[in-house]
C-alpha cells in the first residue's frame, strides 16, 4: 500500500452558542478547519483534521497548517501509511516542527491503518478499554450570572463536568466560579481555565480566593510552565496544565517538579494520535490523568479522539470534549454523538465515520503520483 494522491480541503466551523470567549480577549464565533484526504495506489481513503482555536491561542493557525501540508504533500507520495515511524521521518525531513499541521496526515494514516486491518483505532491505540466516558463542556468567559445560566442549560443536557474559561480579574474570577457553583450539584467538576491568562501576581490571589471553594481544579493559570509551578507553591487546589506540555520533555519536566495532577492532551498540539497515545500512555505510568481533547474541529477531529479516550484506563482518563457538539457544520453526520453528557468511539474500521464529500467541495490543493 503506497500513497498515491494528497487532497487538501478547507471548511468553516461555527461555535454552536454564538461567540466564544477566553481570556484576554480572544473571541471567535467561526473557526477555519483545514481536511485531509489520503488514497492509495489500491483505491483505499484515510481522512484527518486539524482546527487551530485562532491564530492567537497557540503557535499555530489555519493558513499556517495548510501552507505546511502543501510543503509536506510530496514527501508522503509513495509512502506506506501503515509504516507510521518511518513516514513521521519523512515529514520531518520535509518540514521542521510545525506538529498541529502533520496531525491530520498522522490522524489520516491511523484511519488507512484501521481500514487495511478491520480494526477501530480504539483497538490499535491500545485496546477498547472504556465502552463510554464523560464529557465536559466549556463555558465562555462572561458575567457571573451568564455563566451560571449556561452552565445550569449544560447540566439539564446530561453534562456533569465545566471548564469555566476566567483569567481576568481575581475578584471577579471568583465571583464566576462560585456562582457556576451555585448552579450546580455536588458530584460535578469545576475546573478554572484561565488559558494562560493571569499575571503571576493576580494567578496567586485568584488561587487564594478559590481554595475555600469545593469541587474547584486550576487549569493552566499563567502562560509558562516556570510560572505554573510558582502559583502551584500557593495552592492545593487540583493543578491541570494545558498550553505548556506539549511534548514528553515538557510533561517529564512537569511531573518532576510534581506541577501537575492532569494535563489537557489536545491531539494536534502534539502532533498527532502516534504522539498523544504517546504522552497518553506516559502519564498513566506517573499517575497522572488526561482531558483528551483538540484545540477545535468537526466530526473528524471528534472521531479522533473518541477513539483515543475510548483505548484509555479509566483510572487515567480525567474528562474528554466531544468538539462536533461544539459546531454546527457536520461532515459525517454528526457522528460520533454523544448522548446525555457521555461519549464512544464508533465500531467500524479506523476512524468509524463515513465523510459527505459533497460537503467539501473541491480540493484546495492536491498532491498525486
Amino acid at each position: 500500500m503506497k500513497i498515491a494522491r494528497v487532497e487538501v480541503y478547507g471548511y468553516d466551523l461555527h461555535y454552536v452558542f454564538g461567540t466564544y470567549v477566553m481570556s484576554g480577549g480572544r473571541e471567535s464565533a467561526g473557526l477555519p478547519s483545514t481536511v485531509v484526504r489520503l488514497v492509495t495506489d489500491e483505491g483505499a481513503e484515510g481522512w484527518g483534521e486539524v482546527c487551530p482555536l485562532g491564530t492567537t491561542y497557540l503557535p499555530a493557525f489555519a493558513d499556517g497548517a495548510r501552507a505546511a501540508i502543501r510543503e509536506m504533500a510530496p514527501a508522503l507520495l509513495g509512502a506506506d501509511p501503515r509504516q507510521l515511524g518511518p513516514l513521521h521521518e519523512r515529514l520531518d525531513a520535509a518540514l521542521a516542527g510545525h506538529a498541529y499541521a502533520k496531525s491530520p496526515i498522522d490522524i489520516a494514516c491511523w484511519d488507512l491503518l484501521g481500514a487495511a486491518t478491520g480494526c477501530p483505532l480504539a483497538t490499535l491505540l491500545g485496546g477498547r478499554r472504556q465502552a463510554q466516558y464523560p464529557l465536559y463542556f466549556a463555558v465562555p468567559l462572561g458575567t457571573p450570572a451568564d455563566m451560571a445560566a449556561h452552565a445550569a442549560a449544560r447540566r439539564a443536557e446530561g453534562i456533569h463536568r465545566f471548564q469555566l474559561k476566567v483569567g481576568g480579574r481575581p475578584q471577579e474570577d471568583f465571583a464566576r466560579v462560585q456562582r457556576v457553583i451555585e448552579a450546580t450539584g455536588d458530584d460535578d467538576v469545576i475546573i478554572a481555565d484561565a488559558n494562560g491568562g493571569w499575571a503571576l501576581q493576580d494567578a496567586i490571589v485568584a488561587v487564594r480566593l478559590l481554595e475555600p471553594l469545593q469541587r474547584v481544579y486550576v487549569e493552566q493559570p499563567c502562560l509558562t510552565l516556570e510560572e505554573c509551578l510558582a502559583v502551584r507553591q500557593h495552592t492545593t487546589l487540583p493543578m491541570v496544565l494545558d498550553e505548556v506540555i506539549t511534548d514528553v520533555p515538557s510533561l517529564l519536566c512537569a511531573a518532576a517538579a510534581h506541577g501537575l495532577e492532569a494535563f489537557n492532551l489536545k491531539i494536534s498540539k502534539v502532533g498527532g494520535l502516534t504522539k498523544a497515545r504517546l504522552l497518553r500512555d506516559l502519564a498513566d505510568a506517573l499517575g497522572l490523568r488526561v482531558t483528551i481533547e483538540d484545540t477545535w474541529g468537526g466530526d473528524l477531529v471528534t472521531a479522533a479522539v473518541s477513539h483515543l479516550a475510548a483505548s484509555t484506563s479509566a483510572r487515567a482518563l480525567f474528562t474528554v470534549s466531544f468538539m462536533n457538539d461544539w459546531v454546527r457544520e457536520h461532515l459525517c453526520g454528526h457522528e460520533p454523538r454523544s448522548h446525555r453528557g457521555i461519549g464512544q468511539a464508533p465500531v467500524g474500521p479506523g476512524l468509524g465515520v463515513r465523510v459527505d464529500r459533497s460537503l467539501l467541495g473541491a480540493p484546495l490543493f492536491t498532491a498525486a503520483a
